[in-house]
């Protein structure tokens, strides 16, 4: 008890005290080992942020950003136990989690020792907080995104959408595109009224990315067609008391979309390259501005439409589009679209310190203090008077300040991506202080947001009579109590999971590029072989959303 007492204290010391510590002296300066689970770019040797870290906190990084496969990466790190200080397992957090390369966060965080971070966690911890195989509380990764403060902001869809640029809805009049059919018919009659742009360069009519865990551009569009925010490779029937949950890749509705695909293919909007192209031809690909439809995630294409508003394509950036199946896919029946949930905490997304680290309470403590209303002003805003100003109150930007804040070679001198990115952040509205009313997030403040749109954007939502992009969509729906089943661990059906995603890896580009007389025959073969891990897939997803769902609605009721 006396050693968890002077533990206490020393932490709750560092907590408070930490950058007056730094400045007389009182903590060794240090570098820590980063691993972020994405590509991205080092930052300038001299970047402002990471200087002010440096003479607050002591604390410098030597960052590793992904080249190759995750899941490959990962393995080998797990295999040698080559953990960094600060590990982000990107989309397989899992594999870190569950090969004990993560410490329990729970050691060193709690009300009354971090006020600000459990503040932070508490109104979503029944989410966040799990049981471990002792049944333990646990807590390995903070969510890097999603624990918004205050009422939910939409200006934009930032997650899953069919994506169209601009120019072709300007092109032809501005319609109101709603289902799949509108959508591939607008992109066929623009392409072939501009096989190419202004360069003479060929444009794509429909890009999908199928490289490793960003295969869900090919796999999760159904779910969405069907009506449904993104739950991952499942369908489930809120409606029901049960959740009634299913794979949805290997039903009939399923098909629609593929032989649509496999038509348009025939067509010329597909190219056979979309299916063995990685992720940084894709950004290049859309970079171009020859890209003129794919179904992705807005934040999976973010560098490429920088490029484009750098290059002041802006008619070339693309809309969101919540499409769903025409009545003749699903028997007649009126689809109502709801892409935008409720604020979903990312669960097991961002950093986890590791186990092989020698300094867990200096991160804590680092966190703790970067959630003060000055460092997140930092993080979001930069440096008052010289990225932005303030007036009467207001967190302001002029158009310059803000256009700058876009461009990824500013950005790498000026921002702290590579370590905000997966570090705790607050985000929504600021609820208390001096900019009480404000926006944590530059993009979402009112003033800048539809004041410095760039004219070209602002005449193109006019022509809809809209006031922001979200306006293409329907509100957000609430939460469902069990989150979003793509967060769920599926470690217990790992094997039939990988299966079950491995058939849909190899058989959908087969079918999408077969010959049409053979699709029917080709789907057949494939539900027949996917089956087994669909079904145990399924069977498992299905309980294991009645657990989490349990966990906030006190009237589920779980099988026995």
């Amino acid at each position: 008890m006396k050693k968890f007492l002077a533990a206490f204290l020393a932490l709750a010391m560092i907590a408070s005290l930490l950058p007056a510590a730094l400045a007389d002296g009182g903590l060794e300066p240090i570098t820590l080992t980063v691993f972020r689970g994405d590509p991205g770019d080092q930052p300038d040797e001299n970047n402002k942020i990471y200087k002010l870290i440096e003479e607050e906190f002591g604390i410098k990084f030597e960052f590793e950003f992904l080249a190759g496969d995750l899941d490959e990466t990962l393995g080998l790190k797990i295999a040698n136990e080559d953990y960094p200080d600060l590990f982000d397992g990107g989309n397989s957090a899992d594999l870190i989690i569950n090969n004990g390369a993560l410490i329990n966060l729970l050691d060193y965080i709690s009300p009354e020792k971090t006020p600000r971070l459990w503040a932070h966690i508490e109104p979503q911890k029944a989410r966040i907080i799990e049981k471990d195989a002792e049944g333990n509380d646990v807590l390995y990764i903070i969510p890097n995104y999603g624990l918004g403060e205050g009422e939910q902001i939409a200006n934009e869809i930032n997650g899953p959408a069919f994506f169209v640029q601009k120019q072709v809805l300007e092109w032809a009049g501005y319609p109101q595109i709603k289902t799949l059919n509108q959508y591939f018919d607008v992109l066929e009659k623009f392409l072939a009224a501009n096989p190419t742009d202004e360069n003479g360069s060929p444009y794509i009519g429909f890009d999908i990315l199928c490289e490793d865990w960003r295969h869900f551009c090919l796999i999760n569009p159904v779910q969405h067609l069907m009506g449904r925010p993104n739950d991952g490779e499942v369908l489930v029937d809120v409606s029901t008391p049960e959740y009634k949950t299913e794979t949805f890749i290997d039903k009939p509705y399923a098909k629609a979309y593929y032989k649509k695909l496999n038509e348009e293919f025939h067509k010329g909007l597909i190219s056979k390259d979309t299916f063995v192209m990685n992720y940084d031809q894709y950004i290049a690909q859309i970079s171009s501005g020859t890209v003129l439809g794919m179904f992705d995630q807005t934040w999976d294409f973010g560098n490429a439409t920088n490029a484009l508003r750098t290059a002041k394509m802006d008619n070339k950036t693309y809309i969101a589009l919540g499409l769903v199946y025409d009545p003749e896919y699903v028997d007649g029946k009126e689809i109502e679209e709801h892409y935008l949930n409720g604020s979903v905490p990312n669960i097991r997304r961002g950093f986890g310190i590791s186990v092989n680290c020698k300094c867990p309470e200096r991160i804590i403590a680092m966190w703790e203090e970067m959630l003060s209303e000055k460092w997140q002003l930092i993080f979001n805003w930069g440096i008052e008077g010289e990225d932005y100003y303030v007036e009467n109150g207001r967190l302001l930007m002029t158009k310059e300040q803000f256009a700058q804040t876009q461009d990824s070679t500013w950005q790498k001198a000026n921002k702290a991506r590579a370590f905000f990115e997966s570090s705790p952040k607050r985000q929504g509205w600021i609820l208390e202080g001096e900019f009480a009313g404000n926006c944590w997030e530059p993009g979402n403040q009112p003033e800048i947001y539809f004041d410095q749109m760039t004219d070209y954007d602002k005449a193109f939502l006019s022509a809809y009579g809209y006031q922001k992009p979200a306006d293409f969509v329907n509100p957000p729906i609430q939460l469902a109590p069990y989150g979003e089943a793509w967060q769920i661990d599926y470690t217990p059906v790992d094997i039939e999971h990988q299966d079950f995603l491995n058939i849909q890896d190899k058989r959908l580009p087969e079918m999408i590029m077969c010959d049409p007389a053979e699709f029917d025959a080709k789907w057949d073969a494939f539900v027949e072989e996917i089956t087994p891990s669909a079904t145990a897939f399924g069977d498992f997803m299905q309980q294991a959303i009645l657990k989490e769902a349990a966990k906030v609605d006190p009237n589920v009721v779980l099988p026995e």
